[in-house]
């Protein structure tokens, strides 16, 4: 799991049928110390999280887990909101 924040949603038109009704965002992944970390990407959305809400994602063929029974094509999914989070110095 890699934690990140919540920086936009993603509006399309067409997508595959299996991403029907399936919130996509587009999530800026962080460091502990919460500095962006690499290049935000878009993930699916399974806990209705929003724009600003610090999150938790996992990727890989994971990602369609919570989708259940239904195998979305996707490599990113939000798993979690995170409500605080310390790190020791």
């Amino acid at each position: 799991m890699q934690l990140a924040r919540v920086i936009g949603d993603v509006v399309a038109t067409r997508k595959d049928e299996n991403l029907s009704g399936i919130t996509l965002l587009v999530v800026q992944p962080l460091t502990p110390e919460r500095q962006p970390a690499g290049r935000p990407l878009v993930a699916v959305d399974s806990i209705g999280a929003g724009v600003g809400e610090e999150v938790f994602f996992v990727r890989g063929k994971e990602a369609s887990f919570p989708f259940y029974p239904i195998e979305p094509p996707v490599d990113a999914s939000i798993v979690g909101i995170v409500d605080h989070w310390d790190v020791e110095k």
